[in-house]
């Protein structure tokens, strides 16, 4: 077949699908100024999980789903943008894995803010000066960012959409493989690619940093240092890599949360998850099966524990906070009856929010 006609045809379908986009975002618009008269959200979660969902449930092939997902969320950026400017913090500095998780989330046509502490996003957002704010709360081999996980019990901010993001680790300097005496990074980087420095730089020394993004700033300017980060930071900074996927583990995930001040509502068909924190206080020190009893409002309802994670409440010795993510969302009538009777006997349940399953 000559290339010509068939060019043709797809010069044509260029032609027709940017002017259904122009008329897709026209729509957004309209809808962001209804959403501003009345107070709405700009960013719906549930929403998105809904055009993604259907989307890809409309697709024959032969684009994969992935890729039609990616196309949307661009789409729906473009689309958000247009309904009104939207401010998203970050876990910084630039080309840091959380910011790759932001731009997964929200696409490329919102702003970007980068702060330096997970503190510092969650007061940015209390005070209304981001509008979300996308921070990591656990990698699939280190498990869960402490710091993250504290700054719940404070705040009254909703988790409102999850991230899950595949993390792919490179070696990232100026030198050489065999010249590099020191590697920096993020503790939890380093502890991801701990037996693969072992085996190729036993005698260089793990420097921590604040980041995977501020090591590769270092390892830019400082001769004979190296960086563990993602290839969007070598990118970024312009650092060469020396090794790709250095990761231990081939399914190395961190997830992540959107944060925001209004929660969530619900996508309905058991595809919510709900977080909760909850403090036993006096019952656990008094009853030895305080937790099974903390559990069983759960179970006896049907709603499923898919995470509990204890932390020390730092207030009094050997008192502890559970975080909980279960199925279901909070405005479910059977969670709603499980958290009332946790209440009953818990001295603090606290609804972290509710949020599509998939991320």
């Amino acid at each position: 077949m000559e290339l010509g006609p068939i060019r043709e045809q797809i010069d044509r379908l260029d032609r027709d699908i940017v002017e259904l986009l122009n008329r897709r975002l026209s729509l957004a618009a309209e809808i962001g100024k209804v959403k501003r008269n009345l107070g709405g959200q700009i960013y719906v979660a549930e929403r998105e999980d809904a055009v993604l969902r259907k989307v890809t449930s409309q697709n024959q092939g032969p684009i994969k789903n992935e890729a039609l997902r990616a196309i949307y969320r661009e789409i729906m950026s473009a689309a958000i943008a247009l309904e009104k400017p939207l401010l998203v913090a970050y876990l910084g500095p630039e080309a840091s894995n959380t910011h790759a998780a932001a731009l997964k989330k929200f696409g490329a046509s919102v702003d970007y803010h980068a702060m330096a502490t997970v503190s510092d996003i969650f007061t940015a957002v209390e005070k209304g000066e981001t509008d979300h704010a996308v921070i990591p709360i656990e990698n699939s081999t280190e498990g869960s960012v402490r710091e993250a996980l504290d700054s719940f019990v404070e705040s009254d901010l909703k988790i409102v959409a999850q991230i899950y993001l595949e993390i792919n680790h490179a070696l990232i300097s100026n030198s050489s493989l065999e010249s590099i005496a020191r590697v920096y990074s993020k503790d939890q980087a380093l502890a991801q690619c701990r037996h693969w420095l072992q085996r190729h730089l036993p005698h260089a020394q793990l420097i921590d940093a604040p980041s995977t993004s501020r090591a590769v700033q270092i390892a830019k300017l400082e001769p004979g240092a190296a960086a563990v980060a993602g290839e969007l930071a070598a990118e970024h900074y312009g650092v060469p890599i020396v090794e790709r996927n250095i990761q231990d583990k081939a399914d190395n995930t961190t997830r992540f949360f959107v944060l925001g001040r209004r929660a969530s509502g619900p996508v309905g068909e058991g595809k919510d998850i709900t977080s909760l924190l909850v403090s036993l206080g006096d019952e656990a020190a008094s009853h030895s099966g305080a937790l099974l009893k903390m559990l069983m409002p759960l179970a006896e309802r049907g709603i499923n524990l898919s995470k509990i994670e204890s932390r020390p409440s730092k207030k009094r010795p050997w008192d502890y906070y559970f975080f909980l993510d279960v199925t279901g969302h909070y405005d479910d009538p059977p969670m709603r009856d499980a958290i009332s009777e946790l209440k009953r006997f818990c001295p603090m349940v606290k609804w972290l929010g509710s949020y599509p399953a998939v991320g």
